[in-house]
């Protein structure tokens, strides 16, 4: 839209979710058809595209036009993260060639210049050799996984849990509000079987401690193969590998299946490890740390002080102890244990100890917005004979998925409830005082509730795209974006701009389908 941009990244992949976390994306069953923006499904287009090009796929596979390189049956497209990385450089290559974008890799926000209600300014650290870059813009798109930003600015934003109380949910607390009650993070690795093969890893030094442990809510050690069915909270058992085109644990995130490509390309199949085995719940991250500074640790710049830097240290412990598990102590259907054929794969992940770049967080501080979506908004349970959430007149993008809450800090096993076809509603990410930066995450008016659905990849993806249009709606203009929610005229013609860029804000007759 003409704009200049500086987008500063704190690791050295863009994408968060789709690669430097290593999360395949978690989708709605019409994404092939609709309910995504044009931008997004062009990426889906070009991460099958890759794949068709550059890799030696059977016929079969690479004349499907739903391609799923992996076969993971939690999406309809699973792929390597390094991949996703290389499809983002490229849609933005004709942009970095002109000047209008300029990347920052490394870096870490760590002071808002402030005049009065508007951010005029951003100070940013680099990561490694702690020099400092100052950038100046007329708006400010926070797009961190914790919403960095708002605390920064002075931003008005809650964190955790409401009560209902609050906002009348269901599925809030009883009681008083939980702020630092937020759903589990993961620290996601890359793993390979190579059957037959011994690579066992020294065993971690947390090992005999999480081995043990085993969750009040659980239905035995946490370090196994059952686990809970998210919709009710009752134990279930999965296999690690699935006999046939079964659920098994391995292909629940599989990213690579030797049988789609040419026979010996592909040597091992390879998964995502996003389970609920190494989903961390012990502790939050956000706000926990006094001398909170975003730039203190080299090893998880985005996490802060001692406390948070402990945390997502422990919760890559966790992760690397059930890699051992696995290999050691997993039951096997004959009768032995361990699958000592099971490693890591760092070129996948490109780190040096095949985890991911950072830690999948699922939910970071929210803004106080001129529009809270709360679950009666959007819950099924809610909306009896309806076939979508509730509908927005200043709608901006639309989503789908279930209220999916992991496992929290408070002790609390899954929330997990159907909900309707939702929209995004601009209220949601206009801050109520400060005039001049965005939420361009899961950093929205949402809830701890909504939250749980409006934080899939598709959904942040047209969160960004959204609050990207908007701010250049605004700089033609010369206005702020609470003028544009607070006007008819001027949000009729901002949305007939997000349709020419290809946003869906509303959705079709499902009832239809």
């Amino acid at each position: 839209m003409g704009c200049h941009v500086v987008l500063v990244e704190e690791t050295d992949w863009i994408g968060g979710q789709l690669t430097s976390q290593a999360v395949p994306p978690d989708e709605h069953p019409w994404i092939e058809q609709f309910g995504c923006t044009a931008r997004y499904r062009r990426y889906r287009q070009l991460i099958r595209n890759h794949y068709r090009e550059h890799t030696p796929l059977l016929r079969e596979f690479r004349e499907d036009p739903c391609l799923n390189p992996g076969g993971g049956w939690v999406s309809r497209l699973c792929y390597e993260p390094g991949v996703g990385h290389q499809v983002l450089q490229q849609m933005m290559a004709p942009y970095v060639a002109t000047g209008q974008l300029q990347v920052v890799l490394l870096y870490v926000p760590v002071e808002a210049h402030m005049d009065g209600d508007s951010v005029r300014a951003v100070t940013c650290v680099s990561v490694s050799s702690r020099e400092e870059l100052t950038v100046t813009a007329p708006f400010v798109l926070d797009a961190t996984e914790l919403g960095d930003m708002l605390r920064l600015s002075e931003t008005e934003y809650v964190i955790g849990a409401e009560s209902q109380k609050e906002t009348d949910e269901p599925n809030a607390v009883v009681g008083a509000a939980e702020p630092q009650n937020v759903q589990a993070l993961t620290w996601v690795f890359a793993m390979a079987h190579d059957d037959g093969s011994d690579r066992v890893l020294d065993q971690p030094e947390q090992y005999e401690g999480w081995r043990s442990f085993q969750p009040p809510f659980w239905p035995g050690p946490l370090l196994g193969l059952e686990d809970l069915k998210p919709q009710t909270n009752e134990p279930r058992r999965l296999p690690l590998f699935a006999a046939d085109s079964g659920y098994g644990w391995f292909n629940y995130r599989q990213i690579l299946l030797p049988s789609r490509f040419e026979p010996g390309t592909v040597p091992h199949p390879v998964t995502i490890v996003n389970w609920p085995m190494n989903d961390y719940f012990l502790g939050s991250v956000i706000d926990v740390d006094d001398d909170w500074n975003p730039a203190a640790c080299d090893h998880v710049p985005h996490s802060g002080g001692e406390t948070s830097a402990e945390r997502l240290l422990d919760a890559k412990e966790l992760s690397a102890c059930l890699l051992y598990w696995l290999q050691t102590e997993a039951p096997r259907p004959d009768g032995g244990v361990g699958y000592p054929g099971l490693y890591l794969r760092p070129d996948i992940m490109g780190t040096d100890d095949g985890f991911a770049k950072s830690a999948y967080v699922r939910e970071s501080r929210r803004i106080v917005a001129r529009t809270t979506i709360r679950e009666q908004d959007i819950s099924a349970p809610c909306n009896p004979g309806r076939d979508r959430g509730r509908e927005y007149s200043d709608s901006v993008g639309v989503g789908a998925y279930r209220i999916d809450l992991h496992p929290s800090t408070n002790g609390v096993a899954y929330i997990d409830t159907s909900s309707l076809p939702f929209q995004i509603p601009l209220g949601a990410l206009i801050p109520v005082r400060t005039r001049n930066l965005l939420p361009a995450a899961k950093n929205i008016g949402t809830t701890h509730i909504t939250n749980g659905c409006y934080r899939m990849h598709p959904v942040e993806w047209n969160i960004g795209e959204a609050v990207g249009v908007l701010a250049a709606f605004c700089l033609r203009r010369e206005i702020d974006p609470a003028q544009v929610h607070e006007s008819p005229k001027l949000l009729q013609e901002y949305q007939s701009v997000l349709v020419g860029q290809g946003v869906e804000i509303a959705w079709p007759q499902l009832r239809a389908l």
